[in-house]
C-alpha cells in the first residue's frame, strides 16, 4: 500500500516538475502572451506534449533498464537505480556497450545539458517576472543586474550538492524541498481559483478571453476533482515521507527536521500573507474576510472579434 502510495506522489510531482504548475514558470511566460490569445489551445497543446513526452521516456528508460539486465545477466532489481544514479551510472554503462556509443553518447550528455539550460530559464523567468512585476521600480529597472545577483546566490546555494555527500542534500531535497510543498502550493492555487474567486467568475474571464465558456467537463474537474485529487496526494505525501528516503544511508534525525523546515518555510508562507491581509485590512471580522475574499476589479481590453471559434 505504502509504495503504491509513494509511486502516485513521484508521478504527480514528475507532471508538476515536467509541466510545472505552481511553480509559477507558465503563469510567468503566458503573462506575455495578449489579453485574447487562445489559452484553451495553448493549456491542452502544452499538456499533452508534456505527458506524451513523459510517456516516451518511460519506454526508453525501461528499455535500457531491460537492456542492461540483459547484458549483466541480472534482474531489473539489481540493475534499476534512481536519480542521479539511472543518469550518470546506468545510461552512461548502456551507451557505453551500443553501436556507435561515441555518437549516442554525446547526443546523450547534449540533451541533459539542454534540459538543464531550459529548466533554468524557466524557473529563473518566473522568479524575475513575479519580482521585477512586484518591484518594478526597486528591479524592473535594474532587470539585469537583478537576474545575475539571483544566479549568483543561486550558484553558492547549490555548491554543496556537488560535494561527497551532495548525492545525499539533493534526495533530502527532492523529498523535502519542492516535493511536498509543490502539492500544497498547487491544492491552494486550484481551491482558491474554483472555491474563493468562483468557478463561474473565472469561466466568465475565460468567455472574455475566448468568446465562448467552458464546458461543463472543464467546470466540474476545477471545482470538485483537481482540488481533491491534489488534496489527497498532499496528506499521502506526508504519509509517505519516511519511506520516500529509505536507503541504504540513514539520515540523522537533524537533518530530518531540517527538511521539515524547508517545506514549513515555504507552504506557510500562504497561511502567513492570508493572516497579514487580515490584519491591514480594516473593518471588523466578517468585512475583513469578505474584502480579502472580494476579487480586485482591473480593466479588461475589448476582445478581439477576429479570434477564431475552437
Amino acid at each position: 500500500m505504502m509504495s503504491c502510495r509513494v509511486v502516485w506522489i513521484d508521478a504527480a510531482s514528475q507532471i508538476f516538475f515536467s509541466l510545472g504548475p505552481g511553480f509559477g514558470t507558465l503563469l510567468a511566460l503566458s503573462s506575455y502572451n495578449k489579453f485574447n490569445n487562445n489559452c484553451y489551445r495553448d493549456a491542452l497543446i502544452t499538456s499533452s506534449i508534456n505527458c506524451l513526452t513523459s510517456f516516451l521516456a518511460g519506454f526508453v528508460i525501461f528499455s535500457v533498464l531491460g537492456y542492461m539486465a540483459h547484458v549483466q545477466n541480472k534482474s531489473i532489481e539489481e540493475v534499476g537505480l534512481e536519480g542521479p544514479g539511472l543518469v550518470f551510472i546506468v545510461y552512461p554503462e548502456a551507451i557505453a556497450t551500443m553501436t556507435g556509443s561515441v555518437f549516442w553518447a554525446i547526443i546523450f550528455f547534449l540533451m541533459l545539458i539542454t534540459l538543464g539550460l531550459d529548466s533554468t530559464f524557466g524557473g529563473l523567468e518566473a522568479i524575475t517576472t513575479a519580482l521585477c512585476d512586484e518591484y518594478p521600480r526597486a528591479l524592473g529597472r535594474h532587470r539585469e543586474l537583478f537576474v545575475a545577483g539571483l544566479l549568483v546566490f543561486i550558484y553558492i546555494c547549490a555548491l554543496p550538492t556537488t560535494t561527497y555527500g551532495g548525492v545525499y542534500l539533493v534526495d533530502l531535497l527532492n523529498v523535502y524541498g519542492p516535493g511536498l510543498a509543490i502539492l500544497f502550493v498547487v491544492f491552494t492555487e486550484a481551491a482558491g481559483v474554483c472555491w474563493v474567486y468562483g468557478v463561474d467568475k473565472f469561466s466568465a474571464d475565460v468567455k472574455t478571453m475566448l468568446g465562448h465558456t467552458p464546458g461543463c467537463f472543464w467546470r466540474t474537474c476545477w471545482s470538485y476533482i483537481s482540488p481533491v485529487f491534489l488534496l489527497v496526494l498532499f496528506v499521502f505525501s506526508v504519509l509517505a515521507h519516511e519511506e520516500m528516503l529509505v536507503g541504504e544511508y540513514a539520515y540523522p534525525a537533524w537533518s530530518i527536521r531540517v527538511g521539515w523546515l524547508l517545506t514549513g518555510t515555504t507552504v506557510s508562507c500562504i497561511p502567513l500573507y492570508m493572516v497579514y491581509k487580515f490584519l491591514i485590512t480594516p473593518g471588523n471580522f466578517v468585512n475583513r474576510i469578505k474584502t480579502i475574499m472580494r476579487p480586485e476589479v482591473t480593466s479588461i481590453p475589448p476582445a478581439d472579434t477576429a479570434l477564431c471559434a475552437l
